[in-house]
């Protein structure tokens, strides 16, 4: 049913509802609440100190209007709040102004400071009932909160029947509510209770969903035939002898299960999970000599044109003596080039091609592609995957590398149609990072250790937020921290800032600056955190620390410590954290991965959200991973004993990713 045959949704409101991709009944149904608030009015006197409440009162004056600055404005007025007169201000609230007229009834909510008899309003209701459960829903420009709860209203009254997904037994051994009740319960609850177990229904049905088909994947991945490929082993191995260190047992035990694959009958579809700095790209060299030695060719595609760049240069030098045809492909090439590039390929003149989304391009094709490398594959969609999958006659293998540790278990549900390696211990000539964090008050013995390290003749990495100034006054942007610094140094030291709204010449320009050292602080935001290799970089300095998740901060350490010089991290923050201890306390990535789940609260895990893998409507990995966990072994359960074939659904998925003769 079309979301405009609902009774008030006109075709303007229909399109705003698009915008957030509700078209139907069922995508306006499951279009679930973030949070909710309890609404449980206080008398003035019962409220707490720095505690967020809702107070009904009377407007006493009439509201006036101040303008900061350009998107900062408050609005300030008297309200008779059990017979005090209070003062109200609510930031960035101007356009209220007209609906706010002496002795309306209002609600505020906020929180109210004693000495100063001043209540400090996030939000000012109309119309509230006492004592109820109001849902909170993601919104966009344009659309208000009122359209989205009204139309929902209509669609539930309808008694619209939604398919229940969960298979009975499930249903049955977990004493789930069924799937309409769990619907009406999650938006409008009467209860935590309710809540609770509309929750539990819907979060459940999605992992399992989920799981299924990523159960289903790894069955039809084993299956799947590849190129049983003959190589002399012996040729990898003095290879890896020759190197200039010595591997690591993880890297080893990774190598040796990639060579495993690349001589069987099936496929590789193989995920290498690895700390930053963990050298997954030398796991990587061998399967690429491997698969040379057996007259194949190699596709390696990296995120980001600077990484691509840094990956063609190590990679060269590696193999100087082993024969290979190297060639890099990016987007700024000529027309004549990629055309000669694309030829070389065709003819099978190129041996490895190294270079970014570029590779995808239906122009290039291949000889005899063997083996596609994915670097930080989670930044890769999953059809620009598939893409270069396809360039093989028969399928390649397919070799994922990600440096985002998380925990195995987990990894094994979010990953599981992939065998997994996963490097944990690194390189021994790789000295421990030294952490720290430091309050602002405390950046004076920073800048002299940025100071030491520079006239050692080193680099220092410096990390915002924010590009631009915040409303936040408290907050550094890069632009700001430029500025206290060339203040700090006198000028006397190059600086330089890069974004992600520059355009990807200028930023490549700056990372081949600070690459060839001609800068010396490099000022980002979040831009540097993947990937980009600076082994005369021996600091990185984080302002607002606690602005970032326990992985963040993980990644963005990583830029340092690439080499045998000793390294430091300095993380800023003017709050008392339990989670920066944890990164004084540690440099394992996996150790952290495990805390950040345990710490971290509502949010995307690492970024899949954004990945293009996984989309949630309301499971969340770090808080559902228990539930996650048990959908993974009951799907599984599900699938082996063959009750799909009981379930149209499920047969459906099975369809679709051809899993069924």
């Amino acid at each position: 049913m079309n979301i405009e045959q609902l009774k008030g949704i006109g075709p303007k409101s229909a399109q705003l509802l698009r915008k957030v991709g509700i078209t139907t009944i069922t995508d306006l149904l499951t279009y679930y609440p973030y949070k909710y608030l309890q609404i449980n009015i206080k008398k003035l006197n019962d409220c707490l100190e720095n505690e967020t409440v809702y107070v009904e009162g009377e407007i006493g004056s009439v509201p006036k209007a101040s303008f900061i600055r350009r998107n900062l404005n408050f609005l300030s007025f008297v309200c008779h709040i059990d017979g005090k007169n209070v003062n109200v201000r609510i930031f960035n609230r101007a356009f209220l102004k007209p609906n706010l007229t002496l002795g309306k009834h209002i609600v505020l909510v906020g929180k109210y400071t004693p000495i100063k008899n001043t209540f400090i309003a996030s939000d000012i209701k109309f119309n509230v009932v006492n004592n109820t459960i109001e849902a909170k829903y993601h919104l966009i420009s344009g659309l208000k909160e009122s359209l989205l709860v009204k139309a929902i209203k209509s669609a539930l009254e309808l008694n619209y029947n939604l398919p229940d997904y969960v298979p009975k037994e499930f249903n049955d051994a977990y004493a789930l509510i069924g799937k309409n009740a769990a619907i009406k319960y999650i938006h409008e609850p009467h209860s935590m209770t309710e809540i609770k177990q509309a929750k539990l229904k819907l979060i459940y049905e999605e992992l399992f969903d989920y799981t299924f088909k990523i159960n289903a994947l790894k069955i039809k991945n084993r299956q799947a035939n590849g190129l049983k490929k003959v190589f002399d082993t012996e040729k990898v191995s003095d290879f890896l002898s020759d190197l200039p260190f010595k591997l690591t047992e993880d890297q080893n035990q990774t190598i040796n299960e990639i060579l495993a694959d690349e001589k069987g009958a099936s496929r590789m579809n193989r995920l290498v999970l690895g700390d930053v700095g963990s050298g997954k790209t030398i796991v990587a060299l061998a399967g690429i000599l491997a698969n040379y030695l057996s007259g194949y060719q190699t596709a390696f595609m990296a995120p980001t044109e600077i990484l691509a760049k840094q990956h063609y240069e190590s990679i060269k030098n590696y193999f100087t003596n082993q024969g290979l045809n190297i060639a890099l492909l990016t987007g700024n090439m000529t027309k004549k080039e990629k055309e000669q590039l694309y030829e070389a390929l065709k003819t099978q003149k190129i041996d490895l091609v190294i270079g970014t989304h570029a590779l995808i391009n239906d122009q290039v094709k291949f000889a005899k592609l063997g083996l596609v490398i994915i670097d930080e594959q989670h930044l890769f969609g999953v059809k620009q995957r598939n893409a270069l999958q396809e360039k093989g006659a028969i399928g390649p293998d397919v070799l994922y590398l990600s440096a985002t540790p998380i925990p195995r278990s987990y990894a094994l549900c979010l990953y599981g149609d992939l065998d997994l390696s996963m490097i944990k211990t690194k390189p021994q000539m790789r000295k421990e990072i030294m952490t720290l964090v430091k309050k602002e008050t405390e950046i004076k013995d920073v800048l002299l250790k940025m100071l030491a390290e520079i006239k050692g003749g080193h680099q220092v990495f410096v990390v915002s937020p924010l590009i631009d100034e915040n409303e936040e006054g408290n907050l550094n942007s890069v632009l700001k921290l430029k500025e206290k610094l060339n203040l700090a140094f006198k000028e006397q030291v190059p600086i330089e800032i890069i974004h992600g709204k520059m355009k990807q010449a200028e930023k490549d320009q700056i990372m081949q600056d600070f690459l060839a050292q001609k800068i010396k602080i490099l000022i980002s935001t979040t831009v540097i955190e993947v990937g980009i290799d600076i082994p005369n970089a021996t600091m990185m300095i984080i302002f607002n620390a606690e602005r970032f998740g326990l992985a963040a901060l993980h990644q963005l350490r990583g830029r340092v410590g690439r080499s045998d010089l000793q390294s430091y991290c300095y993380l800023i923050s003017n709050t008392d954290n339990d989670r920066l201890k944890v990164m004084e306390a540690s440099t394992d990535g996996f150790y952290i991965a495990e805390k950040d789940f345990e710490q971290r609260g509502q949010g995307d895990l690492f970024g899949v959200k954004q990945s293009g893998d996984i989309s949630f409507k309301i499971a969340n990995i770090r808080q559902d991973s228990k539930i996650l966990l048990q959908a993974s072994k009951d799907s599984e359960k599900f699938l082996m004993e063959h009750k799909y074939l009981e379930d149209k659904h499920y047969q459906e998925i099975l369809k679709e990713i051809d899993f069924l003769d």
